[in-house]
């Protein structure tokens, strides 16, 4: 019998650090043979696309080549879109890749697998909210991501040229909102340094829509307003407990019947796993797309076949809740998923139970500052950080990302080159 065959779909915070776990301990040593596929070239870390939206980091040179990764990390890349999973037979079906003039560059393919990940993450959930895809913006991807920068420097563009004031309406009062909100002040500010001369932070109008009693909902009320009074200090207006019927093509109508008119609307409330996985043959799922999974991760009557990240639905024992879709989620459970195909692989031994950790939450305010919650084992409790020290601890969240990806010498590489790329190229991306 030649070496099992390792198939994981989704290259994001989950999957990627998974392959690149396996390809070290077992594609290294020809003990498995893993596959990723992935329906971009390219992976930018989710939680920072807020960041590629406005330019305040240039995806180009933070991106991750999933061919040139996959060369040094033993294991191989597939680029494709899930369509289709046959779970009796072991395979899995991609769609077929078109150029942009929409001439087929590869078939549909089928891959066979004898163990399954998915690994699809989440995307923003509309509740289909009429007029919101037609007429909002959303961050789910890097394309998204870069849409949203080039119709924002546009419009700051026109704003300087014509002296009118800028506005932006983001629905979601969630860590993307928050975090969007505050980035785009930052690089309204950055603009007046390139030629924007005539565009100030005090002609921009920031609204940030939260349906819920206050924004982060999800996390502590001091995290809330400790957020919630930095925003309204920068100038962005917060409504909350604002539910939004309708979206028109410049602006979000609420329930009581008035318009939040902007230039700009965003999308960044709610999420759900991808919407493939409602169709696939022979998984159990919830009511937001995500696969129920047993402790072990493993999919409910499919041995062969796991989930982690966002499209997972793991129980917290001892609780009716399940893990939440956050980064350090998926990347806890690709860490554990990697120990468990040790196990199963080299030692023959059963698999373990996941065990989900909170490590809290933080939230940045850009360059302003960042608020969050640690868990720490402090009297058994959190402990609430703010300014520097919570940004510093922001910053190195992705750092972690990193190292998990490139080893800690060759991250050390990359800070330094980050350094220095500071010096000779513009604060901000800025095409």
């Amino acid at each position: 019998m030649g070496a099992a065959r390792i198939l994981v779909i989704g290259g994001g915070a989950g999957g990627l650090p998974l392959v690149t776990f396996l390809g070290r301990k077992l594609g290294k040593h020809h003990l498995a043979d893993i596959t990723l596929v992935d329906s971009s070239s390219i992976h930018v870390w989710k939680p920072r696309f807020h960041e590629v939206a406005t330019g305040a980091i240039d995806a180009d040179l933070d991106a991750v080549d999933y061919r040139a990764h996959a060369r040094l990390n033993h294991y191989r890349f597939e680029p494709g879109t899930l369509v289709s999973l046959d779970s009796a037979a072991r395979t899995v079906t991609l769609a077929p890749i078109l150029d942009a003039q929409g001439e087929e560059v590869l078939p549909e393919r089928e891959l066979p697998y004898d163990y399954l990940v998915l690994a699809l993450g989440s995307q923003s959930n509309d509740f289909n909210t009429p007029g919101v895809r037609e007429h909002a913006l959303f961050l789910d991807s890097r394309q998204q991501a870069d849409r949203f920068r080039e119709k924002f420097l546009n419009a700051c563009l026109h704003a300087n040229h014509q002296r009118e004031p800028l506005s932006v309406a983001i629905v979601g009062g969630g860590a993307t909102g928050v975090e969007l909100a505050a980035e785009i002040h930052h690089a309204v500010s950055m603009l007046k340094l390139y030629g924007h001369e005539q565009l100030d932070r005090k002609k921009l109008k920031v609204h940030l829509i939260e349906a819920a009693p206050r924004i982060l909902p999800v996390l502590t009320e001091q995290v809330a307003a400790t957020a919630h009074a930095r925003l309204e200090s920068l100038g962005v207006q917060v409504h909350t407990g604002t539910m939004v019927e309708r979206a028109e093509p410049h602006a979000f109508v609420v329930k009581e019947g008035a318009s939040i008119e902007a230039q700009l609307l965003v999308w960044a409330a709610g999420v759900k796993a991808a919407d493939v996985l409602a169709t696939l043959d022979g998984l159990e799922r919830n009511r937001i797309n995500q696969v129920l999974v047993e402790p072990t991760l493993q999919a409910k009557g499919q041995p062969h076949i796991f989930a982690i990240g966002d499209c997972a639905a793991c129980p917290i024992p001892g609780s009716d809740k399940t893990v939440p879709p956050r980064a350090q989620s998926a990347q806890q459970m690709a860490h554990h998923m990697a120990k468990n195909f040790e196990r199963l692989l080299q030692h023959n031994k059963p698999l373990a139970p996941f065990r989900y950790r909170d490590r809290g939450s933080l939230v940045s305010l850009s360059e302003y500052s960042s608020v969050g919650m640690l868990m720490g084992s402090l009297k058994g409790g959190n402990f609430f950080i703010e300014g520097w020290l919570a940004r510093m601890m922001y910053i190195s969240l992705y750092r972690l990302h990193q190292a998990a990806l490139y080893g800690w010498p060759r991250t050390l590489m990359l800070l330094v080159a980050g350094r220095f790329n500071r010096l000779v190229r513009p604060r901000l991306k800025l095409h």
